[in-house]
């Protein structure tokens, strides 16, 4: 079992992961908003199982793969980085999207829908893979003991912190995008926070080194 210290700055950067704008935030805050909670606790499901997904790549030793190849960790690190920097520079540049901005040409969609567009917006997300691929080897230690039991210990920890704030999304959308139309001078302190976290984020993982 990896020391509950060191699981620490994970759960931290865990909890940053999903409380920055992205793809999984914007498709579960549309959703609410333009379909109800119901639709978007069907959406959130299927972003729970792409996390299930990227967890079991992690798991079996993609990862490790990965690591192996010095160039490939550099080229993974430095997109990661840059994509860093870009999600910061998205969040404060003139003009940019509210996320509590709903999309007007949003359809109505169902259940399967719902389910698999949500599973696929996070498969897909570059932030979530980058994530696993760079924090995991990190707090994976052999001295730990199993390396595949502590990569799900990882995973299940952060899947738990994932859920728990998007179902907080899911039941607020409403009320927080009221709140931020007409409190604009929040919504500003917000980006430019989550501008600094992301650009922090960034920084470290441009630091960082393959072990």
């Amino acid at each position: 079992m990896i020391p509950f210290h060191e699981l620490l700055f994970f759960i931290l950067a865990a909890f940053v992961l999903v409380i920055s704008p992205g793809p999984n935030m914007i498709y579960l805050i549309s959703k609410s908003i333009t379909q109800g909670k119901k639709s978007g606790f069907i959406s959130l499901t299927g972003v729970v199982c792409g996390f299930l997904f990227h967890i079991i790549m992690v798991s079996f030793g993609l990862t490790a793969v990965l690591l192996a190849v010095p160039v490939a960790y550099t080229l993974l690190k430095t997109a990661g980085t840059v994509y860093l920097l870009y999600l910061a520079y998205q969040a404060v540049k003139p003009k940019s999207r509210n996320v509590f901005e709903v999309d007007k040409n949003n359809t109505h969609q169902g259940p399967g829908k719902l389910f698999s567009i949500g599973f696929l917006t996070n498969v897909l997300n570059p932030k979530v893979a980058v994530f696993y691929v760079s924090f995991f080897p990190q707090f994976i230690k052999p001295e730990y003991g199993s390396v595949l039991m502590q990569s799900l210990e990882l995973g299940i920890i952060q899947v738990i912190i994932s859920f728990s704030i998007n179902f907080l999304i899911v039941l607020t959308a409403a009320k927080m995008a009221v709140f931020f139309s007409k409190n604009p001078v929040w919504l500003k302190v917000q980006k430019w926070f989550m501008a600094g976290v992301l650009t922090y984020l960034a920084v470290k993982m441009a630091l960082s080194k393959a072990k």
